[in-house]
């Protein structure tokens, strides 16, 4: 099929996505709308609760894999929207609605290079594509189901809005719960040891705190107090202040590692609430990276989670669209970026697999 006709066929299936709510665990339409799509392109597809996925048409199970991943359901429309966040529409050549831009824009495009490639014989890797659930609060049902049950995956491209740069690392995420403890008492007698008072300087310990190793893409390891809770009544000092605490972690420590320098270090009580959201990377000099670069694109570290913390293996996120608009009012994707995503795509993709 023409490129330009597979381009305006996944701009449809956009269109179509958006006007279908699919809140996080909530996909089950959507994900018939995917699997239908695929399916009028002779695509044999496979399915796992809302995990929509298919393998090339020549998959062989002797060359290594390359995962093509991106998801389909969305966050819930904020109450700034002035627009019907279901209506897809387009203005000014920007399709407008929930979930064009986070994830949808990807999701399609990766969709149309998919089937770009999917009946293409002798390529080096055998492809997955894989339109996933549950990614916006990264859910049981989410790729961490379906991950155990596909091949072994030896590179993956995941679909995020990035400008259609390479974001060749990701920082892990870890929140911790913070304890810091005092005596309690009432409000009118002597007490020296005030949780709230004593919470000043832990809250200085974390704000001049700073971890050893810098990344060259992802920078330094990010540690944020965003939350803090303590007593019920005026006249009454609390036992305890709690906090909460967001640690970005860069690609030079696991979040293990972070976990166990805190909780030795710090000045109060520390538990982590998980420890699964791994940060990602790609080695600069991998094919696939190499490919985007004869291109012409740029390669830098992103902040913000994606499905690659799920990943055990190399891997890039890559998309159209801006990440700035990702959760924002009245979320749109220009039509142009998604042309533009499909055909860089294929062009890395066409590099990677047929060197």
């Amino acid at each position: 099929m023409h490129q330009d006709i597979l381009t305006q066929k996944a701009i449809e299936l956009l269109q179509q996505l958006i006007a279908i709510p699919s809140f996080s665990g909530e996909e089950d339409k959507t994900g018939d709308a995917i699997q239908k799509w695929l399916n009028d392109f002779d695509v044999k597809t496979e399915r796992q609760y809302n995990n929509v996925y298919a393998f090339n048409k020549h998959f062989d199970e002797n060359k290594p894999t390359l995962l093509l991943n991106s998801h389909h359901d969305t966050v819930k429309p904020n109450s700034a929207y002035t627009k019907d966040p279901f209506n897809p529409h387009i203005e000014d050549g920007k399709l407008y609605g929930l979930g064009s831009n986070d994830a949808g824009g990807c999701l399609v495009s990766l969709l149309a290079t998919f089937v770009h490639f999917y009946e293409r014989e002798n390529l080096n890797h055998n492809i997955i594509m894989a339109a996933t659930a549950e990614e916006e609060d990264a859910g049981e049902k989410s790729i961490r189901a379906l991950l155990p049950i596909l091949p072994n995956i030896d590179v993956a491209i995941v679909g995020e809005p990035t400008l259609l740069d390479l974001a060749i690392a990701e920082k892990g995420l870890v929140v911790f719960d913070a304890v810091v403890e005092g005596t309690p008492s009432h409000a009118a007698h002597p007490n020296d040891n005030n949780s709230i008072y004593n919470s000043i300087e832990v809250l200085n310990w974390f704000k001049d705190y700073s971890f050893e190793k810098v990344s060259d893409a992802l920078g330094e390891v990010k540690l944020t107090v965003t939350q803090i809770s303590a007593g019920n009544q005026h006249n009454v000092v609390p036992a305890q202040v709690d906090l909460v605490v967001d640690v970005r972690v860069n690609d030079c420590y696991s979040n293990q590692e972070i976990a166990d320098i805190l909780q030795n270090e710090a000045p109060c009580k520390l538990t982590p609430r998980s420890l699964r959201l791994n940060s990602s990377s790609i080695d600069p000099d991998h094919d696939l990276v190499k490919s985007g670069l004869a291109l012409g694109r740029k390669t830098y570290g992103s902040p913000t989670l994606s499905d690659q913390a799920a990943l055990s293996c190399q891997s890039v996120k890559l998309g159209p669209g801006d990440s700035t608009r990702s959760h924002s009012a009245n979320e749109f994707i220009h039509v142009h970026e998604i042309e533009e995503g499909i055909d860089l795509y294929i062009k890395i993709l066409k590099g990677f697999l047929t060197r």
